[in-house]
C-alpha cells in the first residue's frame, strides 16, 4: 500500500487498520450486526435443508424433468440462481435461466419450471413473475419468508413453498444467500440437474464455519484473511475477476457486497472475456504506471513531444499527482479453471504488476464446486463488511436504496 492513495494517507490507512483491530470500535461501527448475519451462513445451509425436507417437493422429479428452470430473483436471490446455473454446468440436461425483470420471457410456458425466490417475500418484480408463472401453467415453487406475499401466491397456485426466513426475523436479504441458494440446489437435484448430496452440504457448512472462525472480529488483521483483504482494498478501485463460471459467481457476489456493504464501486468480470475488454483499463488513468509505459511504445521521432520547446515529460511526477484512485485487481482462481485461462491469469498478473496495479489473488479449494464456492464467497462477504468498518461506514445502512425506492413506488 502506498503512502498516498488519493486521500488515503499513511496515517489514515493506519487508522483503518486500527479500527479493525479494536473490538469495541467494530461493535460500535456495526450497529445492524452485519458481521453476525454473515456468520450465520453455516446455520442457513442446515436450516434451509430442514425446510426443504419439510416442504412437499414431490412435484419435482427426474421423471418429470422440465424443459428449463427459470429462477426469478433480484440481488442475493438472483445470485442464487446464477450459483445454480454454474453448478449445473454446460452438461446440464435442463437450461437454467435467471430472470431479474418483472416479466417472464415470452417462451416460458407449461413445459418449464419457475422458482420464485425472495428472502423478504415482497420483491415486486419476483411477485409479478410468480403470478404470471401460475397464470401460464408453469410448474411453480416459491422460496422466501414464511407468511409473506410470495407465500400466499404459492398457496393460491397450489405450489410448494420453502420458508427460509421466519417473518419475525429482521435480516438484510443480501446476508441470506445460502438460505436462498440451498432450496434451488435441492429442487434441481430432485430433477437430476445437479448432484450434491447430504455429505457435500455438510462439508460446505463446515467450510463456512471454518472461514467464520478465521474471520471472527476478535482475530487481528495480520492473521484474519477477511480483514487483510479489506485493508488491501482501502482507498482503491476494486476490479474483481473470476477464472471460471463458478468463480465468476463469486466475483459478482464480491462486487455486489462491496457496493452494498462498503458503499464501494466495484467492477466484476470473468476470464477470458475480461481479457478482451476490461484489461484495457490497465492503460488508463487508474493504473499508476500506465502513462509511463504507453509513452514508451512509439519510437522517438521529429514529432516527439519531448523535442518541443516547453515540454518536459516527467512521468514519475505525473504518476504521483494523477488524482485518480488506483485499481486493485482481485483474481478469484478456481482449481477447476481451463488451462488456457490459467496461462492467461499468469499473464494478467504480470501485466498488472508492470502497470502498478495492486493484486490480491484468492484460491478456491475443495473437491466439490459447492465447497469451493462457499469458502471464497464467505471470505469476501467478511471482507466487504470489514472494508466498510475500516472506512468508517455503517455496513448495514441502505439510505440510498430506500430513497430510490420511495421515488419509484
Amino acid at each position: 500500500m502506498s503512502d498516498d492513495l488519493d486521500g488515503w494517507s499513511g496515517a489514515e490507512f493506519a487508522l483503518a487498520a486500527d479500527r479493525l483491530d479494536t473490538p469495541d470500535v467494530i461493535e460500535a461501527a456495526d450497529p445492524g450486526d452485519m458481521l453476525r448475519q454473515v456468520a450465520s451462513a453455516a446455520a442457513q445451509v442446515r436450516t434451509a435443508l430442514r425446510s426443504c425436507a419439510e416442504a412437499d417437493l414431490s412435484a419435482f422429479t427426474a421423471d418429470a424433468r422440465p424443459r428449463a428452470i427459470v429462477v426469478a430473483g433480484l440481488g442475493a436471490s438472483g445470485l442464487a440462481g446464477e450459483l445454480l446455473n454454474a453448478m449445473a454446468g454446460l452438461s446440464s440436461p435442463v437450461q437454467v435461466v435467471v430472470s431479474p425483470a418483472g416479466r417472464l420471457p415470452g417462451w416460458v410456458g407449461a413445459a418449464d419450471a419457475v422458482i420464485a425466490v425472495s428472502c423478504s417475500g415482497s420483491t415486486p418484480e419476483t411477485l409479478a413473475i410468480a403470478t404470471e408463472a401460475a397464470r401460464r401453467g408453469c410448474r411453480l415453487a416459491g422460496v422466501g419468508a414464511g407468511g409473506s406475499l410470495l407465500h400466499r401466491i404459492a398457496e393460491q397456485a397450489r405450489a410448494p413453498f420453502v420458508p427460509v426466513v421466519p417473518p419475525e426475523v429482521a435480516v438484510l436479504p443480501r446476508s441470506m444467500l445460502w438460505s436462498a441458494a440451498v432450496p434451488l440446489l435441492v429442487i434441481a437435484e430432485r430433477m437430476g440437474v445437479t448432484r450434491v448430496g447430504p455429505d457435500v452440504y455438510e462439508l460446505a457448512a463446515s467450510r463456512l464455519e471454518e472461514v467464520s472462525h478465521q474471520c471472527r472480529p476478535a482475530s487481528e488483521s495480520f492473521v484474519n484473511p477477511g480483514k487483510s483483504l479489506a485493508l488491501d482494498l482501502v482507498g482503491t478501485l476494486p476490479m474483481v475477476w473470476g477464472t471460471s463460471a463458478l468463480s465468476g459467481v463469486a466475483a459478482r457476489r464480491f462486487a455486489s457486497q462491496l457496493q452494498e456493504n462498503a458503499k464501494y464501486p466495484a467492477i466484476c468480470g470473468v476470464l477470458p472475456e475480461a481479457a478482451h475488454s476490461q484489461v484495457a483499463a490497465f492503460d488508463g488513468p487508474f493504473a499508476p504506471r500506465s502513462s509511463r509505459l504507453s509513452a514508451q511504445e512509439p519510437g522517438p521521432g521529429p514529432d516527439d513531444l519531448a523535442d518541443l520547446p516547453g515540454w518536459e515529460l516527467d512521468y514519475e511526477e505525473a504518476e504521483q499527482a494523477s488524482g485518480f484512485t488506483a485499481l486493485q485487481l482481485i483474481l478469484i482462481a478456481d482449481s477447476g479453471e481451463d488451462q488456457r485461462v490459467s496461462a492467461q491469469r499468469a499473464a494478467v498478473t504480470e501485466l498488472a504488476g508492470q502497470r502498478g496495479v495492486g493484486i490480491s489473488e484468492l484460491g478456491m479449494d475443495g473437491e466439490h464446486p459447492l465447497v469451493r464456492l462457499a469458502g471464497v464467497i464467505h471470505l469476501t462477504d467478511y471482507a466487504s463488511v470489514y472494508l466498510a468498518i475500516a472506512s468508517g461506514i455503517d455496513p448495514g445502512q441502505t439510505v440510498a436504496i430506500r430513497d430510490l425506492r420511495t421515488r419509484t413506488e
